[in-house]
Order: C-alpha cells, then sequence, then structure tokens
C-alpha cells in the first residue's frame, strides 16, 4: 500500500517523528558526537559526522518531502548553501541572477567568485526578454528569488525554468520567503531550491542554517559530496533547533501573514507613506503571477516612507517592532536595506534598482496585528510632518 500524500501542514509537523528505533523518542534526538563506532573491517551507515548525521539526516529527509526534491543537504548558514551552489560550477561558466537580490549573494560574486572566473549578470528576472538576452552559450546557472529580496518583486518561475533548460543551464530559487508551504519551486521546473533555514524553516532567530534541495538524485550526490568535502555542514544541535522550529511553520505562517495583510493596507493608506511593496495588496504589479505560483503573499513588506531623510527617527520611535536585520522569526524586525543589507551594492545601483534610503523592509511577526498598527503609527506619526 503506497504511502497516503499529506499536505503540507502535517509533513512539518511531522518532521523527524518515528525516527528513533532504540526508544522510539517523538522528538528526534541530537546525536552530538562526531565519530561513530564500527565493526573492524567496515563501516556502518554512519562514520563522521561532518558526511553525515543522525539528527541532520531527520531535517534532510523532511526537508526533502516537504520541498518534493531527491534530497536536500544542510549547511552551517544560508550563506553556505550558496556557496556549495556556485562551487557545482567551474571557472568561465556564466550565471544569470536578479538584480534586486539579498546583498550577500552580491557580495559573495563580487568579492569571491569573480576571482575564481565564475562570470555573472544581473537582470530583471521578471522580464523574459530581459532574461533571454543576458543568456550566453556558457550561461549555466539562472539564479533567482521571488519574492525578491527587499523589493518583493515577482517572477514567473515556470517560465523561467523553461527559458534556463532552453539555453542548456539550470534553474535554482530562494525560496526563504516563501518557504514549500507556500510556493514549491521544484513543482514548477526549477532544479534546486536554496534556503536561509535560519529564517521561516527556524523561526525563531536563535539558529544559523542553510539548505540545498536538487530536483534530481545525480544533482543531489554533487551537492553532498560537495559538503562532505568542504565541510560547512550543519551541526546536531543547530540542526535539532531547525527541527523543532519546522514543526510550527505552518502555524507561525498562517498568523505572520494574517499580520501582515492586515499590516500591508494600513501602511498603503498611511499619509506618511508614499509606497508599499507587498505581494497580498491588489496593487502589487506581481500580484496575479504571485497568486498562480503561491498559495499565500507571505509574511515580508517592505515600504518607502515620504521623507526619506527620516527613516533613523522612524526606526528609534518604534517600540514593539524591533530594529535588527533578520527575517522570519517570531518578532517583528524591520531593517534599512539601503544601508544594512543592501550596502554591498554599489551606490548608483541601489538607487536605479529603488533602494533608497527611505526603502524599509518589515518582517512581520507573531504579536497582535492591532499591536503592531498601533506601533507602526505613532512612529509614523513621527515623522510625518
Amino acid at each position: 500500500m503506497s504511502a497516503p500524500k499529506l499536505h503540507r501542514e502535517s509533513i512539518v509537523s511531522h518532521v523527524g517523528v518515528g525516527q528513533d528505533p532504540m526508544y522510539g523518542a517523538v522528538s528526534t534526538p541530537i546525536y552530538q558526537t562526531v565519530t561513530y563506532q564500527h565493526p573492524g573491517g567496515e563501516l556502518g551507515r554512519y562514520d563522521y559526522t561532518r558526511t553525515e548525521n543522525p539528527t541532520r539526516t531527520s531535517l534532510s529527509e523532511g526537508l526533502a518531502a516537504l520541498e518534493g526534491g531527491a534530497g536536500a543537504t544542510l549547511f552551517a548558514s544560508g550563506m553556505a548553501a550558496i556557496v556549495a551552489l556556485l562551487h557545482l560550477f567551474k571557472q568561465g561558466d556564466h550565471v544569470v541572477l536578479t538584480n534586486d537580490l539579498y546583498g550577500g549573494t552580491y557580495r559573495v560574486l563580487v568579492d569571491v567568485f569573480q576571482h575564481f572566473g565564475l562570470r555573472y549578470t544581473f537582470v530583471d528576472t521578471r522580464d523574459l526578454g530581459a532574461v533571454a538576452a543576458a543568456m550566453t552559450p556558457e550561461t549555466r546557472l539562472l539564479f533567482v528569488e521571488t519574492p525578491s529580496n527587499p523589493l518583493l518583486m515577482i517572477s514567473p518561475i515556470r517560465a523561467l525554468a523553461d527559458l534556463a533548460h532552453q539555453h542548456g543551464a539550470r534553474l535554482a530559487v530562494d525560496n526563504t520567503f516563501m518557504t514549500a508551504v507556500r510556493q514549491r519551486p521544484l513543482e514548477l521546473g526549477a532544479d534546486y531550491v536554496v534556503y536561509s533555514a535560519t529564517k521561516y524553516l527556524a523561526g525563531h532567530n536563535d539558529v544559523l542554517a542553510g539548505a540545498l534541495i536538487a530536483q534530481s538524485r545525480d544533482e543531489q550526490a554533487r551537492i553532498h559530496a560537495l559538503a562532505n568535502t568542504t565541510g560547512g555542514v550543519l551541526a546536531p544541535f543547530d540542526a535539532w533547533l531547525v527541527l523543532r522550529g519546522m514543526k510550527t511553520l505552518a502555524v507561525r505562517l498562517d498568523r505572520q501573514e494574517a499580520n501582515a495583510q492586515h499590516i500591508a493596507v494600513f501602511l498603503a493608506e498611511h499619509s506618511a507613506v508614499a509606497r508599499v511593496f507587498y505581494p497580498g495588496l491588489a496593487t502589487h504589479p506581481g500580484h496575479a503571477l504571485h497568486r498562480q505560483q503561491a498559495s499565500g503573499p507571505g509574511a515580508m513588506i517592505s515600504f518607502q516612507l515620504q521623507h526619506e531623510d527620516r527613516y533613523a527617527d522612524f526606526m528609534n520611535a518604534l517600540r514593539l517592532v524591533l530594529p535588527a536585520v533578520s527575517l522570519g522569526g517570531t518578532e517583528s524586525l524591520i531593517t534599512h536595506p539601503f544601508s544594512e543589507t543592501h550596502r554591498e551594492f554599489p551606490e548608483e545601483m541601489r538607487w536605479a534598482l529603488g533602494i533608497r534610503p527611505g526603502l524599509l523592509r518589515l518582517s512581520v511577526g507573531l504579536e497582535h496585528a492591532d499591536d503592531l498598527i498601533e506601533d507602526l503609527a505613532n512612529a509614523l506619526d513621527h515623522v510625518k510632518g
């Protein structure tokens, strides 16, 4: 009898469950060990934690099941996962990327990989014509954020997968903002999904983690071998923290998303706000496309202040929302991309993309929506004059 096809909410709540053959522990044990005893002359399933660890295996299998991939490899941070992805390619290869992506991805390409001969082009991946024009015979990877960070622009995953494959390239999607509870890029034709598992997957601002999931078994084997060789893997206790966090992912995202919808409407109507970027608003240019490829708008909002030189005053006036650079946790956090997450971008590039001094990125948490709106209203009133 085949296993029942479960909803995503059921999958995440049972990640790691039933994987203790010795005692039947419901919570996956933390196998805090580096090495494993084995019979003389042969190794067992586990031999060294850099290669594989039972706690990490539980998380890997759970993520692969949730994402619908051949397997998942866990890394010590989201950037380590992106570095592993880029290490799959070689000198002379070309990468096309979403132009308003996370500043750390930009930095690792400019400061590290271009010195090894990996070439890259940033492009508006909403525009299929622009993407096609950026492709070259050496293009091997199309790397997309959708929604993008910080402008929450929506790119067409299925169409981009087709375009990449027509050019002999692969498509990778950074799914950190959505998670597979809301968006499943592999089902839309992507070859890889990358995560900062620090964010929504773990969900409590208490652990650094990254993940790279592949569509094919061959690619997954390559990634696993690369992680074992280079060693930037996730530690057992950190894997357990992500496992624990994932069990509440669906309910956390439901609440955060509901809060975000109320807040986005409030911000869009406030006189101190010039523009709101949120896929859940019908006025968002990617609203219809996002609804076709995702089951919810997520809980990230960006907005532009009318008086953009007052951003620091606004952030200092907040009492409940915390100024901090991460996202996806239980607490609401606000970030200033121009001087924080995207400071690596040349200033003229930031302005051209719309990453201006008055732009703020809000990660909506689990607090009561009315309390968050009151806090934001007080801070906006502080800077509207």
